[in-house]
């Protein structure tokens, strides 16, 4: 098997194994991609590659939630935030040295896993969530356009609003979909992303759909905190290898 060929089936079995983690815990995708390919790629390479895929689950998950419109006018300053964070910080993933930014990757992957296996459940007041929601939004977009994690600590805060179940979902779906976007936008402006790159995310499109539908038909025969749980050690361990990888 040549390289190329490898490549291919890593990428295709990665977006695979990623699809099936949003699909049984309604994220996922881009902190799975972003993980993993960087393991054998740039972030920025990862990051061009994640696009299209995140966009389209992101979307799928965004229109099938109750609340849409609510959600938009209760979250539109961190939206704000995610945007004006991501496309400032984009060109850190076209100009840092790229062990520098696989070891920042690392970094965020395991503080967002080792955060959410060992924090404590927390609540935003809602006197603070006005000034707070921008702020969130705008290290969320500089994290995102350091390293293409979009988890934090957007995922986090969100948690932390007391949104229903539904509406959770739903507001992931908003602030990824967002930062998929700010994130497309970003990497243009540097003129790191381009036709082949679309062409190339639009093919990853399709194993990141069939893992969805498989991991959502899977929710109801697993234990989801269990399956939540493992995924997140495992998440600290590929962070843990990123992040060290450059001292090496």
């Amino acid at each position: 098997m040549d390289q190329s060929t490898t490549i291919i089936a890593l990428v295709t079995a990665t977006f695979f194994v990623a699809g099936i983690v949003k699909g049984v815990t309604g994220m996922g995708l881009p902190t799975v991609a972003m993980g993993v390919l960087g393991a054998f790629m740039s972030p920025l390479s990862a990051a061009s590659l994640l696009l299209m895929p995140s966009f389209v689950t992101n979307i799928w998950q965004l229109v099938t939630g109750p609340n849409f419109a609510a959600l938009m006018v209760r979250l539109w300053p961190m939206m704000s935030g995610i945007v004006v964070g991501t496309v400032a910080g984009a060109g850190l993933l076209t100009s840092v040295n790229t062990a520098w930014t696989t070891a920042a990757l690392g970094a965020a992957l395991a503080a967002y896993a080792l955060l959410a296996l060992l924090a404590p459940p927390f609540s935003v007041p809602a006197r603070i969530e006005r000034w707070a929601s921008p702020l969130v939004g705008l290290v969320t977009g500089l994290v995102t356009g350091g390293t293409g994690v979009f988890v934090i600590p957007a995922v986090p805060y969100l948690q932390s609003l007391g949104l229903g179940r539904d509406d959770l979902i739903q507001a992931l779906g908003l602030s990824f979909t967002i930062s998929t976007i700010a994130l497309g936008l970003g990497l243009s402006g540097s003129g790191a992303f381009h036709a082949t790159s679309i062409l190339s995310s639009m093919l990853a499109i399709v194993p990141a759909l069939a893992g969805m539908w498989f991991g959502t038909a899977i929710r109801g025969r697993i234990s989801p905190p269990a399956f939540r749980r493992w995924f997140l050690i495992c998440l600290v361990l590929l962070g843990l290898d990123l992040l060290l990888r450059p001292l090496l």
